[in-house]
């Protein structure tokens, strides 16, 4: 029973501390954008010309099918 005590107080001050962080992700913008990370995942950030996929292709037919 003496630990209620103690785990009650620290599990409320936990929870006050995980509504803090949240109400301040929420205050700084952490959710504004909720589309452009989804997008951003199918593009490769180093070929601006987005040709990753089809100079690969290229690589592959060039090679000679493999011999049985």
């Amino acid at each position: 029973m003496p630990a209620l005590y103690v785990l009650i107080p620290v599990a409320l001050l936990i929870v006050a501390v995980a509504i803090y962080v949240f109400f301040w992700a929420v205050d700084s913008g952490q959710y504004d954008d909720l589309d452009g990370p989804a997008h951003s995942i199918l593009f490769d950030d180093e070929d601006p010309q987005h040709q990753a996929g089809v100079d690969e292709a290229k690589d592959d037919n060039d090679q000679e099918p493999p011999r049985a």
